[in-house]
């Protein structure tokens, strides 16, 4: 009878997230289906995002305005965009654009650039569909820490304060690689804690972290503690996307976090791989890790929401070949619409879904998606 009690009560409470997600979508005003993607057809690489992608996206996690930019890198010349001129700019913060020419470029990064938390609450940078940052397969390519107190403190509650607030849009981050570091590691690419960030029109090709730990992870991108937990929002953004462009690391071949929720809107991650082995935590005898070929989440009440968005052919040694979700105190849930999760390779432990590791009890809403 109890068991009975248990599943009508689950059941009840899946049907009830479906129905306000449902619900609030078709009430909210402040969305729109589309915004303009530059890297919708690039020169070179998968594109941006997902092309069958129709979900919509809340204003706040649609493009910043940089009509007024505070920092323009370069001075219209390829030769002028150089790592030194990115770095200062992301020190100095504030709305960032390039002028390296009218073609794409690609500019090679020799360390990582920082972000001050005491410089401008809002770190905004735009590549304008033709940047490229890349880690050279040497270094991290951008970095965000608001508990650092290398990049300043500044409030006494660094763990949960509303700045700075950083958004990527339209550019593409390749060849990063953070196996190097050893106090803040993962994100091969991009590493953040605290204030808040944002991915829209964004690539993520070749980054690569640690490759093997029961918690490390993020090849592309590792966040921690977003302000009030507020969610990450990917918006129109492609990790891999195709074979020899994925992104591989312990955990999470695409992005990694723990006790943050996350928004994936209208994206694509494939070909991404976690190559760890022996889970979370580490099976004797073990480096531990391999899950979470995609998504990597892990913590206590948070949301992992995925809209309108592609998880496919991505691998794992351990579990969860396209998402992995543990909230270790049972309180957090999974929202699935308008999206297809299918043909990834390997792992176990899938209790409700193919591919997806979580507990038996996680509340799970799924609607208008293909898993399989």
């Amino acid at each position: 009878m109890k068991n009975l009690t248990y599943k009508i009560i689950k059941s009840i409470l899946i049907i009830t997230l479906a129905f306000i997600f449902t619900n609030c979508s078709k009430a909210s005003d402040n969305t729109s289906n589309s915004i303009h993607n530059p890297l919708e057809n690039p020169e070179n690489g998968p594109a941006a995002g997902n092309p069958k992608g129709n979900s919509s996206i809340p204003t706040e996690a649609g493009l910043e305005d940089v009509s007024n930019p505070d920092v323009v890198v370069g001075n219209g010349t390829p030769e002028s965009c150089t790592c030194e001129a990115v770095v200062n700019a992301v020190a100095q913060g504030g709305k960032i654009i390039f002028d390296c020419g009218p073609n794409p470029h690609t500019i090679v990064m020799d360390k990582p650039a920082k972000v001050f938390n005491n410089a401008n609450p809002e770190v905004v940078i735009d590549g304008g569909g033709l940047i490229t940052l890349s880690g050279n397969g040497n270094t991290r390519i951008l970095y965000m820490n608001t508990c650092d107190p290398d990049q300043v403190w500044t409030t006494d509650h660094c763990q949960n304060q509303d700045h700075p607030r950083l958004t990527v849009q339209n550019i593409t981050f390749t060849d990063g690689n953070s196996t190097s570091e050893t106090e803040y590691t993962g994100g091969g690419a991009i590493w953040v804690r605290g204030g808040r960030f944002k991915v829209v029109n964004s690539r993520f090709f070749n980054n690569i972290c640690a490759s093997e730990g029961p918690d490390v992870g993020g090849a592309a991108i590792r966040v921690f503690s977003q302000y009030n937990d507020q969610p990450v929002y990917v918006v129109n953004s492609t990790f891999g996307g195709a074979k020899g462009y994925g992104n591989v690391g312990a955990n999470g071949g695409g992005i990694s976090s723990i006790g943050v929720s996350w928004t994936v809107i209208n994206s694509l991650f494939s070909h991404n791989r976690a190559i760890g082995n022996g889970g979370n935590p580490a099976q004797a005898g073990t480096p531990g890790g391999g899950s979470g070929g995609a998504i990597y989440n892990d913590g206590n009440t948070m949301t992992l929401r995925v809209f309108g968005t592609r998880i496919e052919e991505n691998e794992v040694n351990a579990f969860g070949s396209s998402i992995f979700f543990v909230s270790n105190d049972h309180s957090g849930n999974i929202i699935i619409d308008n999206s297809i999760i299918q043909n990834n390779i390997g792992g176990s432990w899938y209790p409700a879904f193919p591919s997806i590791s979580m507990h038996a009890d996680t509340p799970i809403a799924v609607t208008n998606s293909i898993i399989e």
